[in-house]
């Protein structure tokens, strides 16, 4: 089913099986590294996965520039250099990889742009004190001025997600991560996603999308739409939604920037208790 390297296999849902238990063991938190996430990105990066040694190598091209991922463990030096010949780098390095990558004599070097943001769980929640004053204007603008309710985001509700996100596309420019948000909704049963839907005077407005990652301790959300009509709605969806999940989670992580500056901002205004973070490793 997943091919030796050099060859590579493309994700399938019947690798899930397989692979989600890996992933779910991993300690780092890459929001990268879910099963979920690799499948419905799968386009997007090209992805493949192959087996190398006694564990799994993950490959892909950003446009022109291709790469390999290696989240389950590094292999030995003589491997490496032969990867770092063949692809221009090696990115989703974790910290600890890094370290290791270092020592062994590559070029290390920070991804800013990919670093996960990750936030308190309980202050997302509660939005209490000086530095979430603005967030809490917004939001009691939307719960005085609107009728609204939340449910779980199941079956049933999939086809008003879908009328959400496709609101949400066609106030953009760009068609952004649909396809996968799209993929995401009709195969969330398949891949296990859970998340929460609002409504507005039984209109539906906006959704939240994700998964468990860092080993139980974080949840990642992986997606998070909005329709544009309805004043303090983005901050309604984020408080609401950190405030239904278990206390378990001790964070959640938001992803990433992608080296947005408005998408950046954004984030930072929710003040990250701290990131994720990950690094891209060339040969020196």
């Amino acid at each position: 089913m997943i091919s030796q390297y050099p060859e590579g296999s493309v994700l399938s849902l019947a690798m899930r099986e397989t692979l989600h238990p890996l992933f779910q063991k991993l300690p780092d938190g890459i929001s990268e590294f879910t099963f979920a996430n690799l499948y419905l990105f799968r386009d997007t990066h090209n992805y493949q996965i192959s087996r190398l040694e006694n564990q799994f190598i993950l490959t892909g091209k950003d446009g022109e520039a291709s790469f390999f991922m290696l989240p389950f463990g590094l292999p030995g030096k003589n491997i490496l250099d032969r990867l770092l010949d063949t692809y221009d780098s090696m990115k989703c390095v974790s910290q600890s990889q890094a370290e290791q990558l270092s020592e062994m004599g590559y070029r290390v070097a920070e991804d800013r742009d990919s670093f996960d943001y990750l936030y308190s769980r309980e202050e997302l929640s509660e939005l209490t004190g000086k530095k979430f004053h603005k967030k809490r204007t917004h939001l009691k603008a939307f719960l005085n001025n609107y009728n609204y309710e939340g449910r779980p985001l199941l079956e049933e509700h999939i086809p008003d997600a879908i009328r959400i996100l496709d609101s949400w596309r066609g106030n953009r420019d760009d068609p952004g991560d649909y396809k996968a948000a799209k993929e995401g909704l009709e195969k969330s049963e398949e891949l296990q996603l859970c998340g929460g839907i609002y409504y507005v005077d039984g209109t539906p407005v906006a959704y939240s999308l994700g998964e468990e990652l860092s080993q139980g301790k974080s949840f990642a959300v992986h997606f998070e739409k909005a329709v544009k009509e309805y004043k303090g709605l983005w901050q309604f969806v984020n408080q609401a939604f950190a405030s239904i999940l278990p206390e378990i989670y001790e964070t959640v992580n938001r992803e990433q920037d992608l080296g947005n500056e408005g998408l950046r901002t954004a984030k930072l205004s929710y003040r990250p208790v701290g990131f994720i973070k990950k690094y891209r490793v060339s040969a020196v």
